[in-house]
């Protein structure tokens, strides 16, 4: 599994996710059972990238198992918000083997 951010460099919600969240998300549980893969909204998507649905806004961040998309959260207000959302999402991963 992966967690897919896409930013933009302008983006105020992207850089205080990366001043609150940023550097310890790998640190965490959930950063190793889905690391965090930086990619500007602008750019194209990578060529095993499946997504539900268009990323119109940055951040979004996208959980993908196997190149496909299983969830998104849309847009970061708090760090707090973010681990309740991103904890909800990695519920619908399954099982690690």
């Amino acid at each position: 599994a992966e967690l897919w951010m896409f930013t933009l460099p302008e983006c105020a919600p992207c850089l205080q996710f990366e001043r609150e969240v940023g550097d310890r998300y790998a640190l965490t549980e959930e950063g190793r059972r889905a690391p965090l893969r930086r990619l500007r909204l602008d750019a194209p998507l990578p060529p095993a990238f499946v997504a539900a649905a268009p990323i119109v806004a940055a951040p979004t961040f996208v959980l993908t198992d196997q190149g496909m998309e299983i969830s998104r959260i849309t847009g970061y207000s708090s760090d707090e918000l973010f681990w309740m959302r991103l904890s909800a999402l990695i519920a619908k991963l399954p099982p690690d083997d």
